[in-house]
This record gives C-alpha cells, structure tokens and sequence, in this order.
C-alpha cells in the first residue's frame, strides 16, 4: 500500500496542488490537513471562519499553521463567485439565491475548484455522497462524452493492483453508462501505473448464455470499441475467464485478454458493490476509494465512518487526479 502512494506523492511533489475540505470543523478533516499541510506534498484549504476553525483545531491538539483557512463570509472574491455560479447555473438561480446557497461548504468548496483557485475536493466525512457529489455535477459536471460520474476502487494486496468499477454510484447502468465507465476506469487505472486490460463482466462468457443483461455487456463493449481503439477490453466475461489463463484458454481461447484482466467492469452496483467487499474481507485486498471519475476536475466523497487516515489518502488521490 505505501508504494502505490509513494508513486502518487512522486506525480504530486512540487506542484503545490491545493485540495479544499469544507467540513474544516471535523476533528479528522483537522488531523489529515495538518499531515498533509506539514508534509508538502498538498496544500490544504480548509473552508470556515478563522477563528472557529482555529479553535477547534486547538481542542484536538491539530496544527493546522500549515494549512489555508477561507470563510465564506469574509472571502474577497465572494462577488466574483457568484456572478460566475449564476452564470454556469444558467437561469437556475437568482443573484440572492447564489449567494444563499455559496454559504454552504461543498457548494463554495466546489466553486473554489470550478475557479481554479483549488485543484480539487475532499467531502464526505459528515455529509452524505448527494451533498457532496451535486455541486459537482452542477458546477464542475462531467467530461466531453460523458454523462455520468462513477465510483472505482482500487484494489491492493502486496503488489498486485487492480481496478473494480462501478462500486459507489450507479444503482443499474445501461450500455451507454457501462461504456463510459469502462472507458473512464482505464484513465483511471493509467493514474494508479496499471496498465489497463479491461474486462466487462457478467454472468455469461462470450455468448454462453443469452439475457437482456449479458446483450447489454456485449452492446456497451462494442461501443468502448468504436470510440476508443487504443483500449485492450473485452467481454462478456465470468471473473474467472477475465482473471484466470487457464480459465480463458478453455472460455474465450480467442480473447487478446488472455485471462489476465486488471481492470474489471462490473454490470451493476450489485456486484460491484458485493464484489469489492468479497475481495477485501476474503482476499485481504485494501480497497482504495471510491475514487470518483469522469468530472472535468476532481472531486471525491470520503464515507462518514472514515478515519483521518482515510481523509489523508483521498487527498492524495484527488491532487494526483489534478495532476493528470
């Protein structure tokens, strides 16, 4: 684990990438941004008023000397930021409203990134993944090409890394939802050095059962093929014809996947969400994330049951993101 972030760190170091918490009040928000703030590689930017903050930090026996504290209510460019929301909102809300809902962290957090004046976001230790995620995608919002974020884990044991998606965001993707995600995991994976061999799960190989949910998987793989040919994916697959040599010579002999898969693409949050945890309770994998993909500038939801530890890490993910 602490290899794959030193490789981060190393992507990271002297780029000054700031990466703002707006749940500055939270003790563990407090002790990551103090690590981080004391270590160099992010700057952290801590969203509330000066004094509260201090004082907090102060009660949990957290320097935060190294870290950036803004108040929305005192921020200099609060004016700006408004004119700018009301303008990307187009028509949605008024000046007042703007500058009623600029009050709330994530949504002046997120507009702190949407103006570059921070490279990135980390919320969620208090919040819910809709209070976190909503100004994203109404401020930040998705990529060319794509019109839904999704949630990956990165899966770690020794040295072996692999990528599991979608875990974290969408309940029952369709073709068009499954190709994006497959093709936002392999950027994904390039950012964590695996190189992507991508494998569109079911519980079908290569036609050897016909359903509305194995045609969806072969529907979505044909469309990942158009629209990115640099990509090595393939599909429909059982895990075991993805993963295993043998498994895949006597399943899929024709597939350039070979059955050495890392990055796997799960039909719906089900098994994803189930598939992750197998790997982790079972297989003593650490599960990394959910790393959100596919916005135009990173955002990412922590669990409300993390640790700093947690928090600290997250950070690092979400500079990398920025860096890439």
């Amino acid at each position: 684990m602490s290899n794959l972030f030193d490789t981060l760190k190393g992507k990271i170091e002297g780029q000054g990438k700031r990466i703002v918490f707006p749940e500055a009040m939270d003790e563990r928000i407090l002790a990551a941004a103090s690590k981080l703030g004391a270590e160099g590689y992010v700057e952290p930017v801590l969203v509330g008023n000066k004094e509260e903050v201090t004082q907090k930090a102060e009660e949990y026996g957290v320097d935060v000397s190294n870290t950036t504290i803004v108040d929305p209510d005192n921020y200099e460019k609060f004016d700006a930021m408004v004119e700018s929301f009301v303008e990307r909102r187009k028509g949605k809300a008024t000046d007042e409203q703007a500058r009623d809902i600029l009050k709330n962290g994530n949504y002046f957090g997120t507009m702190l990134v949407y103006m570059n004046e921070a490279d990135g976001l980390v919320s969620g230790a208090v919040h819910s993944t809709a209070d976190t995620v909503r100004p994203a995608l109404q401020i930040i919002k998705t990529k060319e090409g794509i019109k839904k974020t999704s949630g990956v884990f990165i899966m770690v044991r020794d040295e072996e890394k692999y990528v599991f998606a979608d875990c974290a965001i969408n309940i029952s993707p369709d073709s068009q939802d499954l190709a994006e995600i497959a093709m936002a995991s392999a950027d994904t994976a390039k950012l964590f050095d695996v190189d992507p061999r991508v494998a569109m799960l079911s519980f079908s190989t290569k036609g050897s059962a016909k359903s509305p949910e194995t045609e969806k998987v072969e529907e979505a793989l044909s469309i990942v093929k158009e629209q990115r040919s640099d990509l090595l994916i393939d599909g429909e697959f059982q895990f075991d014809a993805a993963f295993v040599p043998s498994v895949a010579e006597k399943k899929a002999p024709e597939s350039p996947l070979e059955g050495q898969a890392n990055t796997f693409i799960f039909p719906s949050l089900e098994a994803g969400n189930i598939g992750y945890k197998i790997a982790q309770r079972l297989g003593n994998f650490d599960a990394v994330g959910p790393v959100l993909q596919g916005l135009n500038q990173p955002v990412n939801d922590l669990s409300r049951g993390c640790n700093a530890d947690d928090v600290y890490k997250l950070a690092i993910i979400t500079a990398a993101q920025s860096a890439e």
